[in-house]
């Protein structure tokens, strides 16, 4: 009984003694954290080496691409700005009305991904709008097997290197070459 009572003294010294508090545990801990902005990478479209028959046509392919290096760079800002100079031609060419509504959702929109959902029709609307058109050169329909939950998606691009609208950083490179337009 005696062992019992030294051990239960010892524990109670023991548990006093630690519990009282520490000059330098009451200082708080001073912590940097940087919060400059790390420097955001933008990629370039390569410009189409493509001639086209229809000057109307090359300036609508032209404007598309901007479009699309606003997706690729995941601005929506600028995604927004360059989908509504891409309208007003469009309109003026008196495109397919599915492509029309496609790059109008995309101008009405500041919400990259609302954006990304029509430029899928957006694309498919200019790959139709393409065909027959080339004068010379080549581009090139690609596809992302991982878009929209897996589904899929294209669009057209004036170089083979994949450079992916729907994911932009976050999956640059995801996707592949699916047909050459001639």
């Amino acid at each position: 009984m005696k062992k019992l009572s030294l051990i239960l003294i010892a524990i109670v010294a023991i548990t006093i003694s630690s519990c009282k508090d520490n000059a330098k545990q009451t200082e708080p801990e001073v912590v940097t954290v940087d919060t400059t902005e790390a420097e955001v990478k933008t990629y370039e479209i390569a410009q189409t080496e493509a001639e086209f028959n229809d000057p109307k046509v090359e300036a609508i392919f032209d404007q598309y691409l901007q479009v699309e290096a606003a997706l690729v760079n995941t601005d929506a800002a600028k995604t927004q700005a360059e989908a509504a100079k891409l309208e007003l031609l469009l309109k003026e060419m008196n495109a397919e009305e599915t492509t029309q509504n496609a790059v109008a959702a995309i101008a009405a929109s500041e919400d990259i991904k609302v954006q990304r959902e029509n430029f899928e029709p957006l694309s498919m609307g200019m790959e139709k709008m393409l065909q027959g058109t080339l004068k010379s050169g080549m581009l090139y329909k690609q596809y992302c097997p991982m878009a929209f939950n897996n589904k899929g998606a294209y669009w057209i691009s004036s170089s083979r290197d994949i450079l992916n609208p729907y994911f932009g950083d976050k999956m640059l490179k995801c996707g592949r070459v699916d047909a050459e337009i001639k």
